[in-house]
This record gives structure tokens, C-alpha cells and sequence, in this order.
């Protein structure tokens, strides 16, 4: 009974303070409320169309911006290697995958800074400037992200791709579709990022080998070797300086 009645005073003060707050609203006639208003219609102008279909365009790219950033930059090779890296050393999501995210973001923001000021320089400014029209700053663009897409992407990988759409064998950089050339790259980094992941495997293997054959010669066979091993791979680790070697070994990779 007692929260009934706490409840029903409870209720009482909101439909004050609702009715209180309208008053107070409908005796301030200068009150103004921002508002938005959308209208459809129709136009003369071409001009006008094709804004809008411009804009409808930018808002279809910013929406796969995630997606581009993963398949046509370095970011798929980083986040691969240092997920390895994690794994090898068996700490339980510790860095955590936020940490490694941020960190193989940053690291692709740095390796692709030269070819985006190149993109910056060939197609962005001359587009702000009202120098080149937006489809040829388009083509533009693609050119530098092409050239550092084909530098580490195979051969073998790219023609799968050329030979599956029975198209003609590219004479240069700039002739290669991106149809074609983002799944080969894709597939390449897969590779590369592996075969890295294998040799940053091998130490830490070693150390889990050698700890489990102690473990079964002392007779200690229901102890886990994990939990042995994982303090001497973490110090061995450090005294390296693991990360600096990973960092320096996936910078060195794109030269």
C-alpha cells in the first residue's frame, strides 16, 4: 500500500511539471523552435540534377568508406600480423582488439600518407580549385591508389582475375581494372600477412616445445605448459623488442 501511494505522488509531480512547462511555454510567444523542412520538386537546370546526383554519390562512398579503407590499403596486412602476434603469445585478448585496431589504423594512415597526398595533389586540389571536372578527379585519384596496389600485389593473383573476366593483359599500371586489381590485392596481402604470421610463430613454438619436454621428464603432465610458457615467452619478447621488430618488419615490407 505504502508504494502504491509513492508511486501515485510520484505520477502527480510529472503531470505538474508537464502542465507547468506548457503554460510557462504558451505565455513566452518568443520562443523559437528550430525546424527542418524537406521539399521535392522538380527543375529546368541540368545543373540542379546533377547535384543531386552528386550527392547521392558522396553519400554512397562514405557509406563503403570502411570497406575501401580495409580492401585497398595496407590496414589488411597490419591488422593480420599483429592478430598473429597476440596469438602467438597466447595472453588472452591482451592487448585487447581495440588496442590493435588503433594501432594498425594509424600504421595505414602512415604507410599510404605519400599516396594520399598524391591523390591530394593530383586530383583533390585541381577538383576544389573548379580546374577538373568531379569523373576525371575520379580517374585521377585511382591512379596513385592503383600504382601502390599493383607494387604489392602478384602477378599470379592479379591474372587469376584478368583471365576469369577474359580480359586483355594490361600494357600498363594505369590499364588494370579495379574489378580485377582490389580481390587480387585483397588476396595477396591474405598471403603475405600469413607467411609473416608463420615466421613470428616459429620462437614462440620453440619455447612451448621445450617447456612441455621438461614438464613430462619431471613427470608433471597435468600441469599446463601454457602456464609455464607464457612468462618466458613474454620475456623473451621484451628483451627483442618484439612490437619494434613487428612494426619495423611490416614498414620495411611496403618499400
Amino acid at each position: 500500500m505504502k508504494k502504491q501511494w509513492i508511486l501515485l505522488v510520484i505520477l502527480l509531480h510529472c503531470v505538474l511539471f508537464v502542465t507547468i512547462s506548457g503554460q510557462a511555454m504558451a505565455a513566452n510567444s518568443s520562443t523559437v523552435i528550430p525546424g527542418l523542412n524537406v521539399t521535392l520538386g522538380t527543375s529546368d537546370e541540368p545543373a540542379d540534377v546533377s547535384n543531386t546526383l552528386s550527392i547521392i554519390a558522396l553519400i554512397t562512398v562514405l557509406s563503403i568508406a570502411p570497406s575501401i579503407i580495409i580492401m585497398m590499403t595496407s590496414f589488411i596486412r597490419v591488422v593480420i600480423v599483429l592478430g598473429f602476434v597476440r596469438t602467438a603469445l597466447a595472453t588472452n585478448q591482451m592487448p585487447p582488439t581495440q588496442v590493435l585496431v588503433a594501432i594498425a589504423l594509424f600504421i595505414t594512415l602512415f604507410v599510404m600518407a605519400p599516396t594520399v597526398g598524391k591523390i591530394n595533389e593530383v586530383a583533390l586540389q585541381p577538383l576544389l580549385k573548379g580546374e577538373i571536372s568531379q569523373t576525371e578527379a575520379l580517374d585521377r585519384a585511382s591512379v596513385p591508389m592503383k600504382q601502390f596496389m599493383a607494387k604489392q600485389t602478384r602477378e599470379k593473383d592479379l591474372m587469376l582475375f584478368m583471365n576469369y573476366s577474359k580480359a586483355e593483359k594490361p600494357k600498363s599500371v594505369e590499364d588494370i581494372p579495379l574489378t580485377a586489381l582490389i580481390p587480387a590485392f585483397a588476396i595477396s596481402e591474405l598471403k603475405t600477412a600469413f607467411q609473416m604470421g608463420f615466421m613470428i610463430f616459429i620462437p614462440f613454438i620453440v619455447i612451448d616445445m621445450i617447456i612441455a619436454s621438461v614438464l613430462m621428464a619431471m613427470g608433471m603432465m597435468m600441469l599446463p605448459p601454457v602456464m609455464i610458457s607464457l612468462p618466458f615467452k613474454i620475456l623473451l619478447f621484451i628483451l627483442v623488442d618484439g612490437w619494434y621488430l613487428v612494426v619495423k618488419s611490416l614498414l620495411l615490407s611496403f618499400q
